[in-house]
């Protein structure tokens, strides 16, 4: 089964971290995409740019409106994700618990629905 592991934080941590401390971040989720890799549990990841990069986009009575900037305004911004391929949710769950991102933000655990062709 598939899961989406959703992380969340606040973006200004990053830039608050000295160099240093972002090194040894950076290092924390190099080791456990590595551990992912070596469980052959990673399907996908990718860490996204800045909220100030987003455009929202919606259809409304036909219309397209296109707004700069995130839809939600909140102090935690979606940040990144893995999609990995696990047993069941307990085993997600357990992944998501060692991700660095569950120690300063929140991982969401959410199935994938499979769409079939």
């Amino acid at each position: 089964m598939q899961y989406l592991l959703i992380l969340y934080s606040s973006e200004s941590g990053w830039s608050n971290m000295t160099p240093a401390e972002q090194e040894q971040a950076m290092g924390a989720y190099h080791a456990f995409t590595e551990a992912l890799k070596k469980a052959g549990a990673l399907t996908g990841s990718n860490r996204l740019q800045p909220i100030s990069s987003a455009t929202t986009v919606r259809v409304a009575n036909g219309k397209t409106q296109v707004l700069n900037g995130p839809y939600a305004d909140s102090k935690e911004q979606l940040g990144g994700y893995y999609l990995i391929e696990v047993p069941d949710l307990d085993a997600a769950i357990s992944w998501a618990a060692r991700c660095p991102g569950a120690s300063h933000g929140i991982v969401e655990v959410r199935p994938v629905w499979a769409m079939r062709a």
